[in-house]
């Protein structure tokens, strides 16, 4: 067996010996095989609405992050305005008006990620696109390990009717994803 220059054996070579009552050895199993396998997380995203709801996912991401040393990436994806085919005049907003609300959620955005706090390496971002795959695309191209979401809980026709946005995004994140409802207890 490798030793390192102290005379103990190297983590990787370590091992675990089983002993009867006897004191003699029965089985050997290398040490790393008898080690839990740890989670890495590095990067959490979080899609905040700014509802409690995306705020109580904002927290428990915090959670997540302090444990782990991870980053945190919070994105805010602004729906386009969509009109009917039949509409006959499409209302124009401005450029200037577009950017001043763009700009006034940035600003949100970048107020809750201030609020993290903790030392936590925390950035912000807001866009357009349809919500459920601008947070999948943002997870991919983020490298994110885990997605936060909350979910608001809607079932029957105000679920049939507004789609679950965080249904979505489990479907089809490349990562795995914490869905944290509104009314459940707490483990953080």
């Amino acid at each position: 067996m490798n030793t390192s220059q102290h005379g103990t054996p190297r983590p990787s070579e370590a091992k675990i010996v089983v002993t009867g009552k006897d004191g003699h050895g029965h089985a050997t199993v290398p040490a790393t095989a008898m080690t839990p396998r740890r989670i890495g997380l590095r990067k959490i995203l979080v899609p905040v609405d700014f509802s409690q709801p995306s705020r109580k996912a904002v927290h428990y991401a915090r959670m997540f992050a302090e444990q782990f040393a991870a980053a945190i990436v919070l994105v805010h994806v602004v729906e386009p305005m969509t009109y009917p085919p039949d509409f006959a005049v499409v209302p124009l907003l401005p450029p200037d008006v577009e950017e001043a609300r763009m700009r006034e959620l940035q600003r949100q955005l970048d107020a809750i990620a201030k609020g993290v706090g903790g030392g936590i390496a925390v950035a912000a971002k807001v866009f357009v696109g349809r919500p459920w795959q601008g947070v999948v695309e943002e997870a991919k191209a983020s490298g994110a390990d885990l997605i936060v979401v909350s979910t608001h809980g809607y079932t029957g026709l105000k679920h049939a009717l507004l789609g679950s946005v965080a249904e979505k995004i489990v479907r089809h994140a490349p990562c795995p994803v914490l869905v944290v409802r509104d009314e459940e207890h707490d483990f953080v």
